[in-house]
């Protein structure tokens, strides 16, 4: 699709991990890889290491992805690494509202950094869980969600993979729709149950989408993931034998999370460069 373009497309990798074990920073780097090989665009990445560090990247360059991570995404909002990845939240915003910037920056934001970006815009309840929700997920999604260009090719319901002890709850619809964005998805409606339903993925404005998941999981890293004694023996103590089982069954579907991870960062990918060049060629 760009194939054509010889225009080298920067992006920057924010690593909310910590310095945990994880296999999301290898398939973010793998998506990159396989998307760049498919395009025949260009990239440029550069990885900043947020929560040891304090590093965060400047307005340099056009693709930003915030990735997920452990730990409760209440408590930190007066560490220095917290402060400081909402004060480039903050200088995004500004440069993608300043008119005289014709190249936007673009941003996804993953999980941890979901929650993160969804109290700094105050656009939902951050709300610890009361159990940890871990496996495969179908995903619903709403009306605004089957428009979603980022949502191209995916099934009402898909899968993906869903790791968290907090939840995105009572969406502020209002304030979504000042900022120009939409809530995309939820998790199934429920009405008999009395519990909230996380809203699983959002569009904030025009350049900044997130999800509640993990788009960026591949079968061979939750696999692998599942297989280590530590966490077979946390999954069944808490889920169950049988549930695992289901889960390494699932993760072998190629209509599941294979699907959701071949399709929603390249769609985003896409979708950042095509209006990249777009911006560019108006210039």
């Amino acid at each position: 699709m760009f194939s054509s373009e010889k225009r080298t497309v920067r992006l920057a990798i924010l690593d909310l991990y910590e310095g945990h074990a994880n296999q999301g920073m290898r398939c973010i780097r793998q998506i990159i890889s396989g998307w760049a090989k498919e395009t025949g665009i260009t990239v440029e990445t550069t990885e900043f290491d947020v929560r040891l560090k304090n590093e965060l990247p400047d307005t340099s360059f056009d693709i930003y992805i915030s990735t997920g991570g452990p730990g409760d995404p209440l408590s930190t909002r007066f560490d220095d690494w917290d402060i400081s990845w909402c004060k480039w939240v903050d200088e995004m915003m500004r440069w993608n509202a300043n008119p005289s910037n014709a190249e936007k920056k673009y941003i996804f934001f993953i999980c941890h950094s979901y929650q993160l970006a969804s109290r700094y815009f105050n656009t939902g309840l951050v709300y610890k869980r009361r159990s940890t929700s871990f496996g495969v997920m179908p995903i619903h999604m709403l009306e605004e969600g089957k428009q979603e260009p980022v949502f191209n090719g995916l099934d009402d319901p898909f899968y993906a993979v869903d790791s968290r002890d907090y939840q995105v709850i009572q969406p502020n619809h209002h304030i979504i729709r000042e900022m120009g964005g939409a809530l995309l998805c939820i998790e199934k409606d429920r009405p008999h149950v009395p519990y909230e339903r996380a809203a699983m993925a959002m569009r904030f404005n025009a350049y900044m989408i997130g999800t509640q998941f993990h788009p960026e999981a591949d079968a061979m890293g939750m696999t692998k993931h599942l297989q280590t004694e530590e966490r077979r023996k946390v999954v069944i103590e808490n889920f169950g034998e049988e549930k695992l089982n289901s889960m390494i069954e699932q993760l072998e579907d190629p209509d599941k999370i294979r699907w959701t991870y071949s399709h929603i960062l390249p769609n985003f990918l896409n979708q950042a460069v095509g209006l990249l060049v777009e911006d560019l060629v108006t210039m």
